[in-house]
């Protein structure tokens, strides 16, 4: 039976957060209609005043004013925004880690870690200051340079979603701000109180090394304030994180104005185990994969592909640990599954759940509602079901911790199960056979945007540029190359000669 810790919920959640607000010197947000609960409980930590739409025109309009100077401001110079960011943050990680499990019912561990990522982030950008490079290529024109420079591009506008909600915008506005552009953030309504502190933070780095605290602006609200800021001309480029029918309403607005999009949606990720595979560390990798943050990542773990000859041991492996997974309020010791962050998720797990079993799947455990938190808490026991075959529910996202395991024979037949759902996001594949880790990650292989072996889809370390292909969205956003998104490029033509050639040896009278 799956341990079930903490019944007794934290007492006065709001009160605590009260005080953390105290402790990292943010102004309590003026009350209003939106409403800041916690999943812990259920209840409500604070009320809060939503950005109207002419304040929301407002806001972008100082982050476009602010950008005509940031622009011209040195990248290493700007970079000394993020690197007083990135004290402020260590100085208030445990405060902030708190807030984020209290908001969004994160365990203190991923919280913590979550925290730790925004520094990281931060440490990268400031090295990506120095690194912002241009190319020189040899001109086919006598006494000609040709080069490519990169230039600040604009207002970018953060749409970040619940279950990280601060690490995605600190990914966004650590390297948006080094590349000299300005930010708006528009965090979930869900977890408005991190993105108060957040915001607070940068905006006192800024005043501290010199700098504009206008680049960064801060809008709260529904999706009428998301969708001001999606089709305001002046926001060059709308970096969303969210849902797939999130995308489908994002995309078609910012290519209309012919603005550009920075699309992070939905995944449906899967591992492949095959029969080489040591089962002691996939077992360990997999049940965090799927069952962390109460599988509300982008990057859970939600489809399992297994030889027929290794699936009863590991399912076997996977009953057993997951019997034994602590459910409970996330701020008691031991506890590693914490809530669903609302009703509406439980109910989508549970519709999946049903879908399921009536598509012949068994049950091997879990799906149950854990009591004894409240009416208004949703805690549930993550679940693993055995299908007879790849349905329609499990190529649908569910974002719940509902792991799903299939069968097979052939590992062709392995690659085309796990490839034939619309999301690509992230993979895995567990395995001791070099020439299967190799044809994983090969063109024929897995078509996501992350693909690893023998660890899980969930962890991705902010060096490596994150993002996923088909219906994920196609965006890239962190390390690597990442920064090119949030700049343009142009093409230049020195000519130091006295001469005038064309190319393509034209000439012209």
């Amino acid at each position: 039976m799956t341990e079930v810790l903490g019944t007794t919920p934290t007492p006065e959640p709001a009160a605590r957060v009260a005080a953390l607000l105290r402790e990292l010197d943010v102004r309590p947000p003026e009350p209003g209609e939106l409403s800041a609960r916690t999943p812990i409980t259920g209840g409500q930590l604070l009320t809060l005043r939503a950005t109207t739409l002419d304040e929301v025109d407002a806001a972008i309009g100082r982050a476009a004013t602010a950008f005509r100077a940031w622009r011209r401001v040195p990248a290493p110079v700007r970079a000394a925004v993020v690197r007083r960011l990135a004290e402020l943050l260590t100085a208030h990680k445990s405060d902030l880690a708190e807030l984020v499990t209290l908001e969004a019912g994160k365990i203190p561990a991923e919280a913590a870690g979550e925290v730790q990522e925004m520094i990281d982030i931060c440490e990268f950008a400031i090295g990506l200051s120095r690194q912002l490079y241009g190319r020189t290529m040899p001109s086919e024109r006598p006494g000609h340079r040709l080069m490519e420079t990169w230039h600040p591009l604009g207002v970018v506008g953060v749409i970040s979603a619940f279950n990280f909600p601060v690490a995605v915008w600190a990914w966004n506005t650590a390297v948006a701000l080094v590349c000299g552009d300005t930010v708006v953030w528009k965090p979930s309504e869900t977890t408005p109180l991190t993105a108060v502190a957040c915001h607070t933070l940068l905006r006192r780095a800024a005043v501290d090394v010199g700098a504009d605290p206008e680049v960064h602006q801060l809008i709260q609200g529904a999706s009428e304030v998301g969708s001001r800021l999606v089709e305001d001309e002046r926001v060059a480029l709308v970096s969303a994180t969210g849902s797939v029918r999130m995308g489908r309403l994002v995309a078609p607005r910012v290519a209309k104005r012919l603005g550009r999009s920075l699309l992070e949606l939905g995944g449906n990720n899967g591992a492949i185990v095959t029969p080489s595979a040591d089962l002691e560390l996939a077992a360990r990798a997999i049940v965090f994969a799927a069952a962390g943050t109460a599988g509300q990542r982008c990057t859970t773990l939600r489809r399992l592909i297994v030889h027929r000859d290794v699936v009863g041991p590991l399912v076997e492996r996977l009953e057993h640990a997951y019997r034994q997974l602590p459910v409970g309020n996330p701020l008691d010791d031991g506890v590693l599954v914490g809530p669903l962050i609302d009703r509406r998720a439980y109910l989508g797990m549970r519709a999946a759940l049903e879908k399921a079993i009536a598509d012949g799947g068994e049950l091997v455990c879990g799906g149950e509602r854990v009591d004894g938190f409240g009416d208004d808490a949703y805690y549930v026991r993550p679940a693993i079901v055995r299908m007879p075959a790849q349905t329609a529910v499990v190529q649908e996202e569910t974002f719940a911790p509902i792991l799903y395991v299939l069968g097979y024979d052939d590992f062709d037949r392995a690659i085309a199960l796990h490839n034939e759902v619309p999301q690509g996001l992230s993979s895995s594949i567990f395995t001791t056979d070099q020439r299967e880790a190799e044809r994983f990650l090969a063109a024929d292989g897995s078509d996501c945007g992350i693909a690893n072996v023998n660890i899980g889809t969930s962890g991705a370390e902010i060096g490596g540029a994150f993002g996923g292909e088909k219906q994920t969205g196609g965006g890239r956003e962190s390390g690597s190359d990442s920064w090119k998104t949030y700049m343009r490029r142009a093409t230049n033509t020195v000519n130091y000669s006295d001469e005038l050639p064309l190319a393509q040896g034209i000439e012209f009278g």
